[in-house]
């Protein structure tokens, strides 16, 4: 408990009231007779009545600029301004009253009392954050103080160590600092002294036997963050960062909630500026139908779409409980411009989604609802027919029949060249985005491929968090396993401006960044929380049903090589039309689960498809 908490605001209000009271009303006596060999023609008289309007003066300044209601404990440069700004009002009120009553003053007296005041009261305050600071602030209760390194010399450093120092509940003990800033070299934060920079981490920690990290940088790029990580990639030591310092600032986070740097945010790349305004153009005052909202892409793009206003939100999904979720979530926000409208229903049930249509006639559709896990839909193929590719054509076809402006539906990198049905079937409802958008008038159909979205519902990033958690080991299925990783928010971000660009059948292709081989996923995040890989172990387990080795975005031959918009590119994929497709979906569905696998396959792996359509066509 601090000395602060102990007496109490009342009893520290009348403490520094009448040690004010003491130090005004005999400082003037003190200076007098510091010059009275020099001076001597001030009565006793008059000093009586100098102390009594210096007296009633500094109580009326005290309580204009606030002297007896700050918090000590934290004085700063401001506090001391508003000592200096309360003295120096009460001295010249003094030195006019003085010469208006006794046609006389002093200037020497005035000057030297001035000095004094500003010394005690200033030293009053200086010494009560000295005691509490040694009495509470270094108190650890008995527990360890773990040795830490600070990484950051500015202003979020300066909190930083400050709270480090007046906090022993945060556990932490700064022993030193580094910064780039050469400027900055041997200078000392709170006694704690800057060694060197970002290259001088690891002998550092070495030197000084470092058990934590921490980057006081709030604003620090993804690149640098990773590039920081990469330096300090040192085994049994936590690397954590602190939260902005607008966020301090505002009360919304306190300075000692350090959040350990996540795979996210090591993965994570800097936002795309949006087109505010071609966004806005597009939803503002409409009505967005997003379906799958309660997932991990469709939850996301409801909170981002939110952003722009639009006069309603149709939550569509099939899972209560996850619809539900969400829409708690959204009208936690109070947004009364906003009307969310939860909307159960199967995108399968082509009657049932034509209703959601006909009611609510939304302006844009999102299409996120999917099965999405590979090796699930192995095991269910006619299942992934249904959802992914009949779900997609009833969700579309319903578009196009009620005049929706634009349908964006939500694809996957695992729909190039598909060894897989859960690709298979994503690569056909992407042609059939493409021939319902040459037969539909009123309505813009793209579809937006991207890759693996960490932390998404079976991401490996929560599987491997929950392994390591349970003491290990991790499961990798093989070695030279490697994904395209891109985080939740960014590929919500780009599918709506994706959606501003579209001028029908297109597949936009998101750049997704470099791969990122599995194995060395689960080492950083190994290393992350705190362990070494002897301590939780990796184990091989073996490719599972449908997956590959390699995923990729478009063939070579598929990709115009210009960005249509930051990270984002047109694609340039082969087509079907939608009598093939309906066909073919008629065979699958009379198709026994063995057979239909191999059929969906290579049907979608037929290159020739879209040549033999303009064959017909020249012919």
């Amino acid at each position: 408990m601090k000395v602060e908490g102990n007496m109490g605001a009342k009893k520290r209000y009348f403490l520094f009231v009448s040690v004010d009271s003491l130090i005004v009303t005999f400082s003037i006596f003190i200076s007098y007779y510091i010059l009275v060999p020099f001076f001597s023609e001030y009565s006793l008289f008059v000093l009586g009545a100098t102390a009594a309007i210096i007296l009633l003066s500094h109580h009326i300044f005290a309580y204009i600029f606030n002297l007896y209601h700050r918090a000590w404990e934290f004085a700063s440069v401001r506090e001391l301004t508003s000592i200096t700004l309360s003295v120096t009002a009460t001295m010249a009120t003094t030195a006019v009253m003085i010469y208006l009553l006794f046609d006389m003053t002093f200037f020497r007296l005035m000057l030297i009392t001035w000095m004094m005041h500003l010394i005690l009261i200033g030293g009053s305050r200086m010494t009560w954050r000295v005691m509490n600071h040694h009495l509470n602030g270094r108190r650890s209760n008995g527990a360890k103080m773990v040795r830490t390194l600070v990484v950051g010399a500015g202003k979020g450093g300066t909190l930083l160590i400050r709270q480090m120092l007046d906090n022993p509940r945060m556990g932490l003990s700064p022993v030193v600092i580094v910064d780039d800033d050469k400027t900055k070299r041997n200078m000392e934060l709170s006694g704690i002294k800057v060694e060197g920079d970002r290259n001088d981490i690891r002998h550092l920690v070495d030197k000084y036997d470092i058990q934590k990290i921490v980057i006081a940088i709030p604003s620090l790029s993804k690149k640098e963050l990773k590039d920081i990580h990469d330096l300090v990639n040192i085994e049994d030591v936590e690397l954590m960062t602190m939260p902005s310092i607008e966020d301090v600032m505002v009360g919304k986070l306190e300075v000692n909630m350090l959040k350990h740097v996540e795979v996210e945010d090591l993965l994570g790349r800097e936002p795309v500026e949006l087109d505010m305004e071609g966004i806005e153009e597009q939803v503002t005052g409409k009505t967005i139908l997003v379906t799958g909202a309660g997932g991990s892409i469709g939850s996301e793009i409801v909170r981002q779409i939110s952003r722009f206003k639009p006069s309603r939100i149709l939550l569509l999904g099939h899972g209560e409980n996850s619809i539900y979720m969400i829409l708690e979530e959204v009208l936690d926000r109070k947004d009364e411009d906003i009307s969310y409208i939860p909307v159960i229903a199967d995108v399968q049930n082509r009657k049932r989604i034509f209703e959601v249509f006909e009611k609510y006639q939304p302006d844009m559709v999102y299409h996120a609802a999917a099965h999405k896990h590979v090796p699930m839909m192995e095991y269910n193929p006619v299942e992934a027919i249904k959802n992914n590719i009949i779900g997609t054509k009833n969700t579309a076809e319903a578009a196009c029949h009620y005049k929706a402006k634009k349908f964006v539906m939500i694809s996957t990198d695992k729909a190039v060249n598909p060894p897989n049905v859960m690709g298979a079937t994503k690569r056909v409802a992407e042609m059939i985005v493409q021939a319902l958008d040459k037969d539909c008038e009123d309505t813009t159909l793209v579809a937006v491929r991207f890759g693996n979205v960490l932390g998404s519902n079976g991401s490996v990033v929560p599987k491997f968090k929950r392994q390591i958690e349970e003491g290990g080991p991790i499961t990798v299925t093989d070695p030279r396993m490697t994904r395209y990783f891109m985080t939740i928010p960014e590929a919500s971000r780009l599918v709506i401006q994706a959606s501003t660009l579209a001028e029908g059948g297109e597949v936009f292709v998101l750049d997704m960044g470099e791969p990122v081989k599995i194995v060395d996923l689960a080492k950083n995040m190994i290393r992350l929380s705190g362990f070494n890989e002897e301590d939780i172990g990796i184990e091989f387990v073996g490719v599972r049903p449908g997956e590959k080795l390699y995923e990729e975005l478009l063939n070579p031959e598929e990709i115009h090589p210009e960005q249509v918009y930051e990270k984002i590119y047109r694609g340039r994929v082969s087509e079907s039309s939608l009598k093939v497709i309906e066909e073919k979906i008629k065979v699958f569905l009379a198709m026994n689960e063995n057979e239909v696998k191999e059929m969906l396959i290579n049907f979608v792996g037929r290159e020739d498809t879209g040549k033999e359509m303009e064959q017909k066509r020249a012919v």
